[in-house]
């Protein structure tokens, strides 16, 4: 039975839970009389870190530093690379990563007083780096708004990676970052199948909301461009030329595609999603994910993990690259403005002592 409106089908214990409590069957009758039975809905956790920004070390990822306004991820996308974060928190990797969110409301304080702080230079900050900005939660608690807002205010370069048409509610806040070279936008289009969209990724924005989203950023003046990650064999391989010429003609900047890697707690959620959704085809999709990472489904070596190798590898790379040819004028770096970030842009003088 496949629970509908998620992407992991599976709730596996964490890695680092040294006692694990399972509920006996005998007592399912009293846990559902009780309202213990395990429920589809969303719960809202809220937390209070100390820290809010993330320095990136990895050599192949673009970006100095990271923002993640919530843990954990309603989208529910199977393949989800975040999702073994979620047990550093004490949650699993699989179902809980998708049913319990938690919530970072002081995560705008947190980033102005490192706004201020002495040693702070201005750097591109990402959202997000792990769990998207925008997912549906955002559209009520508006932490993402209120990051953007205080990057204008200081005027600090901010980048956004995400899959959620939402952020078209921030246009107005995102026009005048843009004028003043402040923000870029990374849209992540993994399909323009409507039927496999729902199945792989739940709770995201549909493909044709995705590209209408490209299209109003590029409208408006600001920098987007869109990332098929990941690409998937046997999935959603066989749209990289079509992707990338829709989102071209809809004005990104430019495309890129990332290759699916498994690692550690995702490959059993990934492997039962698989085998109740497509279990005529499971066993063809992980041989080709195996066959692009050396027979392995994961990869953490840097450089060739995002792109994998082998001939499979390559011919998705020829792929791309041609499409990217044909429907970008160029590929463009964009180089956000570093040099107008100003601290206490109120004016208020501050004591130092």
């Amino acid at each position: 039975m496949i629970r509908k409106g998620r992407g992991a089908q599976l709730n596996p214990h964490s890695r680092f839970e040294s006692i694990v409590y399972e509920k006996l069957d005998e007592y399912k009758e009293f846990a559902r009389l009780e309202g213990e039975e395990e429920s589809n809905k969303t719960r809202y956790i809220e937390v209070f870190p100390k820290s809010i920004v993330n320095k990136v070390d990895s050599p192949d990822v673009p970006m100095d530093w990271s923002m993640n306004p919530y843990q954990g991820c309603e989208h529910g996308c199977a393949y989800c690379y975040a999702r073994p974060t979620h047990e550093y928190w004490g949650y699993s990797s699989g179902l809980e990563f998708e049913n319990t969110i938690l919530i970072k409301k002081n995560a705008p304080q947190l980033l102005e007083e490192k706004f201020n702080s002495r040693s702070w230079k201005a750097a591109p900050i990402m959202l997000s780096g792990n769990t998207d900005c925008y997912q549906p939660i955002e559209r009520k608690e508006e932490i993402t708004r209120a990051i953007l807002k205080l990057c204008l205010k200081y005027k600090h370069p901010v980048g956004i990676i995400t899959k959620n048409a939402l952020v078209l509610r921030d246009l107005d806040v995102l026009t005048k970052l843009a004028k003043l070279n402040l923000v870029k936008v990374n849209l992540s289009i993994t399909t323009l199948n409507e039927e496999l969209r729902r199945k792989l990724e739940p709770r995201t924005s549909s493909g044709k909301n995705r590209v209408y989203a490209v299209k109003r950023l590029a409208e408006t003046g600001v920098p987007v461009s869109v990332l098929m990650a990941p690409v998937i064999p046997g999935l959603n391989s066989n749209e990289i030329h079509e992707i990338f010429k829709t989102v071209g003609q809809a004005g990104a900047r430019v495309a890129f595609h990332l290759m699916v890697r498994l690692n550690g707690p995702l490959q059993p959620i990934f492997k039962k999603w698989l085998e109740l959704n497509f279990p005529d085809r499971a066993e063809k999709v992980l041989n080709l994910i195996k066959e692009s990472h050396g027979g392995k489904l994961n990869d953490s070596r840097y450089k060739t993990r995002m792109r994998g190798e082998g001939a499979y590898a390559r011919s998705l790379s020829n792929i791309a690259n041609n499409a990217r040819l044909k429907y970008f004028e160029q590929v463009e770096n964009i180089k956000l403005n570093c040099e107008l970030f100003e601290k206490n842009p109120s004016g208020q003088m501050r004591l130092e002592f």
